[in-house]
């Protein structure tokens, strides 16, 4: 795999490695904490965490699970575009590092802004970003 160069103007490639700048990058700007953290902090606002645990985007580094903190509103709601947009996701079998990453990183189809900064906005742009990205995967060979 081909490490990512965010100075490109293609935006990210599924399928390239994505850097650990981008994780720190992410926990700098919006928080990654750990989901154990994350879940802590949910059990003590909500008599069931689980149902928003099974909402929440997920980064996997090492032996960590990490939960970037864009996808939070100051309440710990996730934010309702970052909801459809990892459902399409998942819909479009993006791995979740990749979706993480995607949201961070400036994206052609959305004249090169990051999508994460246009959560507030209209989401039709930002599903039709994510369907081309998704679109970008390469189908999987099988190893024999």
């Amino acid at each position: 795999m081909t490490p990512l160069n965010p100075s490109t103007t293609q935006g990210l490639v599924y399928g390239q490695a994505i850097p650990p700048a981008m994780w720190e990058g992410i926990r700098t700007e919006y928080s990654l904490p750990t989901l154990a953290q994350v879940r802590a902090r949910l059990t003590s606002i909500h008599a069931d965490p689980e149902p928003v645990m099974r909402q929440l985007v997920r980064i996997f580094v090492g032996d960590e699970t990490l939960c970037p903190g864009y996808q939070f509103t100051d309440t710990l709601e996730v934010k309702p575009a970052v909801l459809a947009l990892f459902a399409r996701a998942m819909e479009l079998r993006i791995a979740h590092n990749y979706f993480s990453a995607w949201m961070a990183t400036p994206c052609p189809e959305l004249e090169g802004r990051r999508p994460v900064d246009l959560l507030h906005g209209p989401t039709p742009p930002l599903l039709h970003a994510l369907e081309r990205f998704g679109a970008s995967k390469k189908p999987a060979t099988k190893l024999r």
